[in-house]
């Protein structure tokens, strides 16, 4: 059982993996996946999720666990996970009072991991997240081009018409 991220970006069973990347990335490769159709997924959020109400209603073996709110309940869930592939969903506000469970938790995903897809999701990185991910045997982060468009390699303060210093290919060196 494979699940495509992107072309040629793809997860495999027996691994945990930290994912980073647009809603749109995710559900795509969640709608689309016809492994993952065939394939037990248990679907595990906090307080809110972005995904769920995009999700197709085509996986036959899909499995959300009732609305909790702890760090607790979240991690007895992902002990008794019994399914093929895991998907937890990444909400902060799970570990506001519970952040000493952190480490514990990322343990967790990466011991399911070693028999199960484990795919640990966020759409952008926060400092909760970062604690999950240093377990996890990849860490994949997709953006769109928009993201890093605009990002200057090189900056000069200097304006050229004010004495700046010449762009490099009109330096000279001795």
């Amino acid at each position: 059982m494979l699940i495509e991220l992107r072309k040629r970006l793809i997860l495999h069973p027996g691994t945990s993996n930290a994912v980073i990347a647009p809603g749109k990335v995710m559900l795509s490769a969640l709608n689309t996946s016809t492994d993952l159709r065939r394939s037990l997924l248990l679907f595990v959020s906090g307080n809110y999720t972005r995904l769920l109400s995009s999700i197709t209603p085509a996986h036959g073996n899909f499995d959300v666990p009732g609305a909790f709110t702890g760090a607790h309940q979240f991690f007895t869930i992902l002990k008794d996970a019994g399914r093929t592939v895991v998907l937890p969903e990444h909400d902060p506000t799970l570990f506001d009072e519970a952040e000493n469970m952190l480490p514990q938790i990322a343990g967790m995903l990466k011991e399911i991991g070693r028999e199960l897809l484990v795919i640990l999701y966020i759409p952008s990185i926060n400092r909760t997240f970062s604690v999950l991910m240093q377990q996890a045997d990849h860490i994949i982060e997709i953006t769109t081009t928009d993201d890093i468009s605009g990002t200057a390699l090189h900056y000069n303060s200097r304006s050229p018409r004010y004495g700046g210093f010449p762009p490099y290919m009109q330096q000279t060196w001795r």
